[in-house]
């Protein structure tokens, strides 16, 4: 029998270290076949990304992101996960897709995170106050729960929004001064041109960039991904397809052997010196979609 997965519910018992357990479990199966479909109309786009993974099944996720909605009062971002048995095909679970992405979106940053950031990081910048942004810092805190969190939005009003519901947050008014002052910068925004710039860096830091999903977009400049050690959670996915990449590797400014590492040579996410600079880009393919739906299934099965 399908087993319906709603949001809150699904919520119940999930841990973001745990999670991010998983996802390095899950990439230790044989590599995912993954298939990406994307069509676009204007600044709003369909997105279908499958995977199979041999041992762990299949999943289908179909998302439609229309950014204007939000000046609508509506959702930005809608959709479904469905999770197939590998054995016979069977539909498994619907999950909600909102629960999916929340955990799958921040998980796959801190898997990165624990592994590429400074363990004494004590000062955490969120660039961006959107739905992205809550969750990172949940999974953020969990993993380094002495951290002070501060915020960046370029809208002062959804910044101030961000912290009534957090108020353990701070706000930041000049983003280059708290970008310099932060052990992680973690960025989610829509932005198409780079908001985070390498001449703002400093040693040690690690710089975790979320947002871009398209050909045409990007939160970083050349020169933050030329001071850094640049790792992703999935080549196959990324360079190829993301901006954050793709457009300076066209230009000459890095090279695909730029990319130190995907999550298939986990051994490699190693932080070699307290001084150098870390770049994760989350892509945020189908198989980490996958791997997030089978963690919630056996937390929700293990209620049962």
């Amino acid at each position: 029998m399908t087993v319906m997965i709603p949001f809150e519910e699904g919520e119940q018992g999930l841990d973001w270290l745990a999670l991010t357990d998983a996802l390095a479990a899950g990439h230790a199966h044989p590599p995912a076949e993954v298939a990406d479909v994307f069509l676009y109309e204007g600044e709003n786009t369909l997105l279908n990304r499958s995977a199979w993974i041999a041992g762990m099944g299949l999943a289908v996720k179909c998302a439609t992101i229309f950014p204007g909605n939000r000046a609508q009062g509506r959702a930005a971002i809608g959709g479904a996960v469905n999770l197939f048995s590998g054995k016979d095909g069977t539909l498994e679970a619907i999950l909600d897709f909102m629960l999916v992405t929340k955990w799958k979106t921040a998980g796959d940053s801190l898997l990165a995170a624990r592994r590429l950031a400074r363990p004494d990081s004590r000062n955490i910048l969120i660039v961006g106050a959107g739905t992205v942004g809550h969750s990172l810092l949940s999974a953020y805190a969990a993993a380094f729960p002495d951290a002070a969190f501060t915020v960046w939005n370029r809208s002062e009003t959804g910044a101030a929004a961000f912290q009534a519901a957090h108020p353990e947050v701070a706000i930041a008014i000049d983003l280059q001064a708290a970008v310099n002052a932060a052990d992680i910068v973690t960025c989610a925004t829509m932005s198409t041109t780079p908001v985070i710039k390498g001449e703002w860096l400093r040693p040690g830091q690690h710089i975790d960039l979320i947002g871009a999903y398209r050909p045409d977009m990007r939160e970083a400049d050349d020169a933050v991904l030329q001071r850094a050690r640049i790792f992703v959670d999935s080549r196959e996915t990324t360079i190829g397809h993301i901006g954050e990449l793709k457009i300076p590797i066209a230009s000459g400014a890095i090279s695909e052997s730029d990319v130190v590492a995907d999550y298939y040579a986990l051994d490699r996410f190693v932080r070699q010196s307290d001084t150098e600079i870390t770049v994760f880009k989350n892509g945020g393919g189908a198989h980490l979609d996958l791997m997030t739906s089978r963690y919630i299934l056996s937390i929700w099965q293990d209620r049962d």
